[in-house]
């Protein structure tokens, strides 16, 4: 039986953006968001940007320059760009790492980069685990006859806005104000936590979770202060 974190756990809320949708496609931005703090730094791919990709997130690469929405962007070494996250995490007290998706896409391709650069263990010795937001989302609103639950769709369902989805910052700032909303329990964030080892694991065939006492941090007095409203407008959007 797996045993919850320690008391006042930080929460780190991350997101890539990438060349294409493929197993081998490639980290162009990485993002991480913690409360107040954040991260946010970009990487020239070896490779080319699928032309899908390039129209959806509006990321170029010209003449071994990155750019985004046409604006030249300050880019570092994929190996810079991990080790600076892995400190971000250090600063943090080991956290759960956040994101939507991510058991399927993101860290699987995180998994990959660090294991390049043989940085894995440095990885996860920063972080207590991992959570999808994407399957506890489908958890928590299991009742409410969602058609989809795309981070941008719950985003504008739930909170009844609209943001600039695909750049990797404005993802993670929108799920850490989602993430308050929705406000899981710490029996539902066990049960939907994970490590890079059991990654392509069925989370259905994971052992219950024993929670004892455990207590996480809310992402953000901002966030903390929106929730009475939020949540009413949740409410208001299921009950009719």
């Amino acid at each position: 039986m797996q045993e919850a974190e320690s008391p006042q756990q930080q929460q780190v809320f991350f997101d890539l953006e990438t060349t294409g949708l493929g197993p081998k496609c490639e980290i162009v931005q990485l993002a991480a968001v913690s409360g107040g703090h954040s991260l946010n730094l970009y990487v020239i791919p070896q490779g080319r940007m699928e032309r899908g990709a390039s129209k959806v997130t509006g990321f170029r690469v010209r003449r071994r320059r990155l750019y985004l929405h046409r604006q030249l962007v300050l880019t570092n070494s994929l190996r810079e760009v991990l080790v600076a996250f892995i400190a971000f995490l250090h600063m943090l007290g080991r956290p759960l790492l956040i994101g939507h998706n991510i058991r399927r896409f993101d860290c699987p391709l995180l998994v990959r980069a660090l294991d390049e650069l043989n940085l894995r263990a440095e990885f996860e010795a920063s972080i207590s685990g991992c959570v999808d937001t994407l399957p506890l989302a489908r958890e928590i609103l299991k009742d409410h006859g969602l058609q989809s639950f795309r981070q941008e769709n719950l985003v504008r369902g739930l909170l009844g806005i609209n943001y600039k989805a695909h750049d990797a910052l404005e993802d993670v700032r929108a799920l850490q104000t989602l993430y308050t909303v929705l406000e899981p329990t710490p029996e539902i964030i066990c049960k939907h936590k994970f490590t890079l080892d059991t990654i392509a694991n069925k989370p259905e065939a994971k052992a219950p979770c024993k929670v004892t006492g455990q207590h996480f941090i809310q992402p953000g007095k901002a966030a903390e202060d929106q929730k009475g409203e939020l949540n009413a407008r949740l409410h208001q959007l299921f009950s009719n």
